[in-house]
């Protein structure tokens, strides 16, 4: 009876207990478990306005907030590295103290903060005065590094991550786009280098080539090469304000990039090869600075034009053609249909109406054309064509292709580009399966 009583006691007891532990941590931050103090208490990112930077090399920089953006203003002006900078002040808004080593240092230097190696102050808006936060030598161990504040006395230490993130140069700083402009309204492109010229100008959506001929362009080719330009960082700083472009050939570049957008453009020059990082000397036309960018940078803009053509032979596609001509020998096809509307009948010249599915095969197999090379001479425009095809499509568009084979190769020769496209023959042959089998 003892034994019993005693276990209803100890049950009502563990009942309690877990009762108030249910209760307390209902009401707990889940965070206050794992939360650690604040280097810099209440302070927000956004309330920064200016840095300044000693880094391990002890080169100073200093930025500043203009507007939405930032400055470097010193060593050099240029316009900051917005995003390099966001880092920075998020991570010292967010600096936590992992664990306080000694509350009244008699020698700092032990510690790497007589002098500190890195210094990062900042000052908040509507303030005159830096705060500063001092970064020291890494522990022992290399996961922490001792830090403090020169208002404090204490010695604490710091993530060994945010080493890299406050240690800044002038140039980690700085925005290191080889060449701005607007990415969004970029219109027209223009590639000038020894051996080649291209130019490529936006119609609507679509990009074409428009030197050295009138072609579709591949509109990822394109857009891929604006992006080159638009994201491409800078290697270095070779010289702030050139006086004598000759001595890194950008009298007479290798390669001009242009990119033009409404009423303005922005024209990156390379010239030759610096031997310090193995790139190529650049400047952007609208800065005076002669900086290096990495030697590939020149490879992409030395492409040839048939990297820029379109591939597919048609752009017209099964659910959006509304007339197909096909013209094999001396027999002729004609297949209409009133729209697009998935239920619109395809009917022949006489009316009658077309079995859907077989024309729609038709049209699958035409699209699935795809350039495999181009050449502007193929040497067959005096044979007989194998088949040519006329197909409407859209609002009021139409596109021309004849096929020639010759010996084991197909060429594919739209009436409004030059040249012609080399071809997959088993894949014209399927093409031509699907014409014989509407006849």
């Amino acid at each position: 009876m003892g034994g019993l009583r005693s276990t209803i006691v100890l049950l009502v007891v563990l009942a309690g207990l877990g009762g108030y532990i249910y209760f307390v941590d209902a009401n707990r931050d889940p965070m206050a478990l794992d939360a650690k103090p604040r280097a810099f208490v209440d302070l927000s990112a956004d309330q920064i306005e200016e840095l300044q930077f000693r880094s391990d090399s002890g080169e100073a920089s200093h930025v500043r907030r203009v507007g939405d953006d930032w400055q470097l203003v010193e060593p050099s002006t240029a316009d900051a590295d917005t995003g390099v900078i966001g880092t920075v002040t998020s991570n010292l808004a967010s600096l936590e103290v992992q664990r306080v080593v000694d509350e009244q240092p008699t020698d700092l230097s032990q510690y790497g903060l007589d002098p500190a190696r890195i210094d990062v102050a900042f000052r908040l808006e509507g303030e005159e005065d830096f705060a500063h936060l001092l970064v020291g030598e890494q522990t022992p161990t290399g996961g922490d590094v001792f830090a403090r504040r020169p208002d404090e006395t204490r010695v604490f230490l710091i993530s060994s991550f945010l080493d890299s993130i406050f240690n800044k140069t002038a140039f980690d700083l700085r925005d290191k786009a080889v060449l701005k402009f607007d990415r969004d309204t970029a219109d027209g492109v223009e590639l000038v280098g020894d051996s080649i010229r291209l130019r490529f100008a936006k119609e609507g959506t679509a990009w074409r080539i428009a030197q050295p001929i009138s072609a579709r362009a591949d509109y990822a080719a394109v857009e891929g090469l604006i992006t080159s330009l638009s994201s491409t960082n800078m290697q270095r700083i070779v010289v702030q304000d050139a006086s004598d472009l000759r001595e890194y050939g950008l009298d007479r570049p290798a390669m001009t990039a242009t990119v033009s957008g409404g009423d303005s453009s922005a024209t990156l020059l390379i010239g030759t090869q610096d031997e310090e990082t193995g790139g190529r000397f650049a400047q952007d036309a609208g800065r005076p600075e002669v900086f290096a960018v990495d030697e590939s940078l020149l490879a992409d803009l030395s492409k040839g034009v048939s990297e820029y053509r379109r591939k597919d032979i048609f752009d017209a596609r099964t659910f959006t053609a509304t007339r197909v001509e096909t013209r094999r020998g001396d027999e002729t096809l004609t297949l209409e249909r009133a729209s697009t509307d998935s239920d619109a009948a395809w009917r022949d010249a006489s009316g009658q109406e077309v079995d859907d599915t077989v024309v729609d095969g038709l049209m699958m197999k035409l699209s699935a054309l795809r350039a495999d090379g181009f050449e502007e001479t193929p040497g067959t425009a005096a044979a007989t064509p194998a088949l040519t095809v006329t197909v409407g499509f859209g609002s009021d568009q139409t596109e021309s292709v004849t096929f020639v084979r010759s010996a084991i190769d197909v060429f594919a020769a739209r009436s409004d580009e030059p040249g012609a496209a080399r071809i997959n023959p088993t894949l014209f042959d399927e093409a031509l399966m699907a014409v014989d089998a509407l006849q």
